[in-house]
């Protein structure tokens, strides 16, 4: 696979994963303190996205950096109907809500690691 493949790949991937999560080019500009036509640029191949930009879309988008570069298969069914329910309720949310939502579920995603790898107190 050539470089300028590669690129557009990490760029189409970052794309369905936005698309796929319910979150606007603007949403997600926001939430990497980033100008909504940077994301446009990051979408269509025309800049390259930085490893630690790879790594912030990875966490939004919930899904490995090895995902968006293109390093593991297509895990993502958009016709997956769950997945399509999800990303409408999430587009009724406004920005700050849906913030707040995202920031809780890091806190869970946190959390479920930390108990799958026995890290946690958890009390019986």
């Amino acid at each position: 696979m050539s470089e300028l493949d590669k690129e557009l790949l990490i760029a189409a991937r970052i794309k369905e994963a936005r698309r796929l999560s319910g979150l606007s080019q603007g949403q997600v500009a926001k939430i990497l303190e980033m100008h909504r036509p940077t994301i446009s640029e990051i979408e269509s191949g025309n800049r390259r996205v930085s490893a630690s930009e790879l790594m912030r879309f990875a966490e939004i988008f919930d899904v490995s950096v090895a995902y968006l570069a293109g390093e593991s298969p297509d895990k993502m069914n958009p016709s997956d109907p769950k997945l399509q329910l999800a990303a409408r309720e999430l587009s009724k949310l406004s920005p700050e809500a849906l913030n707040s939502l995202m920031r809780a579920l890091a806190v869970f995603r946190k959390d479920d690691d930390e108990n799958s790898s026995g890290g946690g107190n958890e009390q019986t």
